[in-house]
């Protein structure tokens, strides 16, 4: 049985404030066109698709405010879309800017990145699910390479075993009062941490990996923009 809404609040936080160095194009990941819309509207639709998402605000450069109004969201008419977040110099800033914005009444909060347009519903629910009991949970799949840890001058120094070993994805989903403190704790002892899950992790809690999917992409080079095309057709 899929997991119910039982009188919570449940937003969304997009974080596209990146600017995709690694894609090596002029136009901003987020706004690169996936079949017929940008990828970072495909991923907001699959939040404004889902029954028990209340509301949805993307984090970008704001800079970039009027073209992803224009671009992204208008042209689709999302509903659930409550507004334009400022990004910060930092992921880990732009997200709390994010967290700043909600209002108190809310209890969950689902953070995506803008370009990871393959998110499922199932997983989405797993992780609220989890979420509910535990008070935080991410998306993960196990690694499947061998994982070797090298020094700096590029000798291994050990091989990990592979079965403890989990690549994290989003959706990475918390209850807003651990996931503010995380970032309060984080500001007032000057702690960067690579992810959200990480934060909540400093403050001694521990964090539920939910099974994810392959699929789950987060586009960042032209070969994952590809495979995107790919994976979009074979799903239509």
């Amino acid at each position: 049985m899929k997991w119910q809404q039982m009188n919570s609040k449940i937003s969304v936080l997009i974080p596209a404030a990146g600017h995709g160095s690694r894609m090596n194009l002029s136009v901003k990941k987020p706004y690169l066109m996936l079949g017929d819309k940008p990828i970072l509207s495909h991923t907001i639709e699959r939040f404004e698709q889902h029954t028990v998402i209340d509301e949805i605000f993307v984090i970008v450069d704001e800079s970039d405010f009027q073209m992803c109004h224009d671009k992204v969201i208008e042209p689709f008419r999302y509903r659930k879309v409550g507004g334009l977040v400022k990004g910060g110099k930092t992921r880990q800033e732009s997200v709390f800017n994010g967290l700043k914005a909600l209002s108190d009444d809310v209890d969950f909060v689902v953070i995506h990145d803008g370009v990871r347009p393959f998110i499922d519903d199932d997983i989405i629910f797993k992780c609220l699910e989890a979420t509910e009991e535990f008070g935080a949970a991410i998306s993960a799949v196990p690694v499947k390479e061998t994982i070797k840890v090298a020094d700096p001058h590029l000798f291994i120094e050990h091989t990990p075993q592979r079965d403890r070993l989990w690549r994290v994805q989003t959706p990475q989903v918390f209850r807003k009062s651990i996931l503010f403190e995380a970032h309060q704790n984080a500001i007032q002892n000057e702690i960067n941490a690579p992810d959200d899950a990480a934060l909540v992790e400093e403050l001694g809690l521990s964090v539920k990996l939910v099974m994810g999917s392959y699929q789950n992409l987060k586009l960042t080079t032209q070969e994952d923009l590809q495979f995107a095309e790919t994976l979009l057709n074979a799903k239509i």
